[in-house]
């Protein structure tokens, strides 16, 4: 793939943003990388949309930048021009497409029936746009479509919030969600871009839906395992379950029997797409143990430690099923 589009499959979310006073540009690209959004899809559905990319490549290079409602060839050039590093279309434009594909532009096209996703196959594509989402048919739609297409990726846009996307996201076959919600015009226009970060932040927490799955202590022995997984059955009731290495007192306590990663035990936090919340927290500042990472059949990460120990305890990822 790309790597481009891989950069955006990595982020999961593009704001998709339509800029009516130029000024607002910088401001706006550096407020969504203060809110860990490190991509921008600016539309060309005003007069503003090509000085809007200019002016952002130059100043906030570290943003990946795109143009989107880019419907001719004319737009591609000025686009790319402008310092654009892929186009995105409402619709799948066989003349448009073809072009950035000879001139090695990565595009998305808007699809959102079997016909045009057919055409973007046969154009070589691996992602598209489905456009409008929600008012084509949503999720349901897509995992509907997608069987057929085993190695095509969708990029849902319309309709998408912080209230929906983990559902999206959590599908294999999403790439990435287009989505304004937290770039809508009344903030952008207002100049509150603090709100605009916050709201970045909250989406891309949305996104990755981090929080505990359960908590594991090492109990030293199989002896002392045993004791205090009664001990808590005995106090709240929890049903126990016993595996070959721990035992789970309820759904949220594990007694590891023997040694285990972590001083006294780890902490599992869940997420709904893993290698996205590893890529998110690895640009934060925390490492991770890859060499160790536990894999599925088909080679994806499903668990994998953090480096440091806080307070005793490892810290790992794990993919919710």
């Amino acid at each position: 793939m790309n790597a481009v589009l891989e950069e955006l499959g990595k982020i999961g979310i593009v704001p998709v943003i339509k800029i009516d006073d130029v000024e607002k540009a910088v401001p706006l690209a550096k407020a969504l990388i203060a809110g860990n959004i490190p991509c921008a899809e600016v539309t060309f559905r005003t007069k503003e949309g090509e000085e809007a990319i200019r002016r952002i490549a130059k100043e906030v290079p570290n943003i990946l930048l795109g143009a989107g409602t880019v419907l001719t060839t004319d737009q591609v050039d000025r686009a790319i021009g402008a310092g654009a590093k892929f186009i995105v279309s409402p619709g799948f434009n066989p003349r448009v497409v073809a072009y950035c594909i000879e001139k090695g532009i990565p595009i998305t096209p808007g699809c959102s029936n079997p016909s045009d996703i057919e055409q973007a196959i046969e154009a070589g594509l691996e992602v598209i746009k489905f456009f409008p989402a929600e008012q084509s048919g949503g999720l349901e739609y897509i995992k509907a479509i997608a069987a057929p297409y085993p190695h095509l990726k969708f990029m849902p846009t319309g309709g998408i919030n912080a209230g929906n996307i983990a559902r999206y996201i959590a599908y294999e076959k999403i790439h990435a969600c287009g989505g304004s919600w937290m770039v809508n015009a009344e903030h952008i226009n207002a100049g509150d871009f603090e709100k605009i970060t916050a709201l970045s932040k909250e989406a891309v927490l949305s996104l990755l839906g981090l929080g505990v799955v359960h908590v594991g202590i090492n109990a030293g022995g199989e002896e002392a395992a045993i004791k205090a997984v009664k001990l808590f059955s005995a106090l709240f009731g929890f049903t126990v379950k016993e595996g070959a290495s721990s035992i789970f007192a309820g759904e949220n306590i594990e007694i590891v029997k023997q040694s285990a990663p972590g001083t006294h035990g780890h902490i599992a936090v869940g997420t709904n797409s893993l290698y996205r919340a590893v890529v998110y927290l690895e640009r934060n500042g925390i490492a991770f143990d890859h060499e160790n990472a536990k894999k599925d059949p088909k080679g994806n990460v499903i668990a994998i430690y953090c480096k440091e120990e806080i307070l005793g305890f490892a810290v790992h990822l794990v993919q919710r099923k």
